[in-house]
């Protein structure tokens, strides 16, 4: 009886392995932490750009060598304000939010304008303790308006900031 009793207490136990055990179960999601390069949250302040060069198949465009200006400020949730002052033409207001994103089992710095919720864009981007680089080679990574008609064109964008 001892025999049967020990058979009837392991059974239960040897099943409930067997089945939690099964090669059926996906494995585990791979952990990757959202960091990148460097936190955002050490982009938080007021920045200035020394270098501003918005570029398409026909246009080259450097706000800064021309007598512009852009300054932006972030706050250290990666969202942003950025005044962009051309030369010889009214100035234009952008937003949105600085972050990484997930991509491939990589993670690239990404912005998504607020005038485009629905779509994100990756950057190249470097940190320093004084600088900023964001750069946009794929076209359509900013829009520049280079001919003063109203109507932003999609462009690549390079741009260089140091803390104000």
């Amino acid at each position: 009886m001892k025999t049967l009793s020990r058979i009837l207490l392991f059974v239960p136990l040897f099943a409930f392995l067997f089945i939690s055990c099964s090669e059926d179960d996906p494995p585990p999601e791979e952990i990757l932490e959202k960091v990148g390069d460097f936190p955002i949250s050490e982009l938080a302040g007021s920045w200035d750009a020394t270098i501003a060069r918005f570029s398409d198949d026909i246009h080259n465009i450097e706000v800064i060598g021309e007598g512009g200006s852009i300054s932006m400020t972030v706050q250290s949730n990666g969202r942003f304000a950025m005044t962009i002052n051309p030369a010889n033409r009214s100035s234009y207001n952008a937003s949105g939010e600085m972050f990484w994103e997930k991509w491939e089992g990589r993670y690239y710095f990404a912005i998504v304008w607020d005038d485009d919720p629905s779509d994100w864009e990756t950057y190249g981007a470097t940190l320093t303790e004084t600088t900023l680089n964001i750069s946009g080679g794929n076209m359509g990574a900013g829009e520049y308006d280079f001919d003063n008609d109203g109507t932003f064109e999609p462009c690549r964008v390079n741009l260089s900031f140091v803390r104000s």
